[in-house]
């Protein structure tokens, strides 16, 4: 089980400016900490497959990581999730894990990496800026049962 609870330090405000997305940051005022859902999947639905995988990141014999990645409609490799155990997050676990993400998608000749955030997810927007992704679109409607996320941010990483 990776998904512990992770800290909330401010937004991602996303604007347009002739076709190119960029964003500013804003400060909390008080940072406060949120957890993701459990998954409720068949893990074993990406054991061996062709179209998706998971990797998973151990130290000794206990779990401190997992990246879950599908090969998606738009010769993307989305990342429909990426979690890291709260005591090893910045060790580099998350990179390893996004480069092993990388290599599966190199293998099937894929154009790049694909994953969405919320723009209350300030932390994870600038580790995917640091892994060189960039903010590639925005959806303001996704969110509305959700009275803290105001919208989702989409990140790419294209592979040249």
């Amino acid at each position: 089980m990776t998904n512990d609870y992770f800290k909330l330090s401010g937004r991602v405000i996303p604007s347009l400016q002739s076709g190119k997305w960029s964003y500013q940051e804003v400060l909390f005022d008080e940072p406060r900490e949120t957890r993701f859902p459990d998954d409720k999947l068949d893990w074993s639905e990406y054991i061996n497959q062709e179209d998706k995988t998971l990797f998973l990141a151990y130290l000794n014999n206990t779990c401190i990581g997992q990246i879950r990645i599908i090969k998606d409609w738009n010769h993307f490799c989305y990342i429909e999730n990426i979690a890291i155990k709260k005591d090893y997050r910045g060790s580099g676990v998350g990179k390893l894990l996004l480069k092993k993400a990388e290599e599966w998608a190199k293998q099937r000749n894929l154009i790049g990496m694909s994953l969405e955030t919320q723009d209350d997810n300030l932390g994870a927007c600038r580790f995917y800026v640091k892994q060189r992704f960039t903010l590639g679109g925005v959806d303001t409607l996704k969110q509305s049962y959700n009275p803290n996320i105001e919208t989702t941010l989409y990140w790419y990483k294209i592979f040249r």
